[in-house]
């Protein structure tokens, strides 16, 4: 699979799901020989990345990501490329090792060709195009660039206006809620363990100091409510009690921060006699 962002066939998209990118063959892939300023003749815009949500990254597990832009060009065009870029000079880290283009829609107006373009990216935590791996110092604030590559094979790079937050993903484990059943007006108590993914081990390590709430939902209604906050011990362990006074499901909901995604608990249902 490469980068190349030109309308494909539905058998051609539908193979290009399968492909991976290797880290060597992806490191060519992003730099943009003689590529230079924009190129008034050539712009991206209305770039929107994971559907305006941050990105939520875990260990291990390749993901894809939605995106949505438009390319504007007076120029013939062989390829082009919104990529997802922290760093500068010649210390820049691509995050997506590949591109799946859905759909690129084509009009025309003054002059000028217009591509609305549908894509995934996907992304990796274990491979970057440069061959390295995520660390936790990469859940912070990345920005995006255009690139587009015209039939005479010159460049024009394009650095945009939209940024995308990467944060690290947690997850509570071990989250039940006993006794099971119980009676009427007493307690249960509901555990759990709050964990995030270290990317600088690659595994998930217990996320102590975190407030954590408790939430419930009655039998035969669709809506959580907000029981008590309470704050993870330094393990990471979570452990509240509460009055048990209908059926109905508890769950853990954990809202996150500026570096680490939310996670809920599927939740425990529990029979009250």
């Amino acid at each position: 699979m490469t980068w190349r962002n030109r309308r494909l066939p539905a058998a051609r998209r539908a193979a290009t799901v399968l492909a991976t990118v290797g880290a060597a063959l992806a490191g060519t892939l992003f730099t943009a020989p003689g590529a230079h300023a924009a190129d008034s003749d050539i712009t991206f815009s209305n770039v929107v990345i994971n559907k305006g949500k941050p990105i939520v990254l875990g260990t291990g597990a390749r993901i894809e990501v939605p995106l949505t832009y438009t390319l504007k060009t007076k120029v013939k065009l062989d390829h082009w490329s919104v990529r997802v870029r922290r760093g500068t000079g010649d210390n820049v880290t691509m995050l997506a090792i590949g591109s799946i283009q859905w759909s690129c829609g084509q009009s025309a107006a003054g002059g000028y060709t217009y591509y609305d373009c549908d894509e995934s990216l996907q992304i990796d935590p274990d491979t970057l195009p440069s061959g390295k791996k995520l660390v936790n110092s990469d859940a912070t604030v990345w920005n995006t660039s255009g690139l587009a590559i015209k039939v005479d094979g010159s460049s024009d790079l394009d650095l945009l206006s939209t940024t995308t937050r990467l944060k690290r993903a947690s997850v509570i484990a071990g989250a039940d809620a006993s006794p099971e059943p119980v009676t009427k007006g007493k307690p249960i108590t509901v555990k759990g363990t709050l964990k995030r993914a270290n990317w600088n081990t690659h595994r998930y390590d217990l996320y102590g100091g975190q407030k954590v709430t408790l939430q419930f939902k009655a039998a035969g209604t669709t809506t959580y409510t907000n029981v008590k906050t309470i704050t993870a011990t330094s393990a990471g362990a979570l452990k509240t009690a509460a009055t048990a006074a209908k059926d109905g499901t508890w769950r853990w909901y954990y809202a996150g921060n500026s570096v680490t995604g939310a996670y809920a608990t599927n939740g425990d249902y529990v029979d009250v006699r």
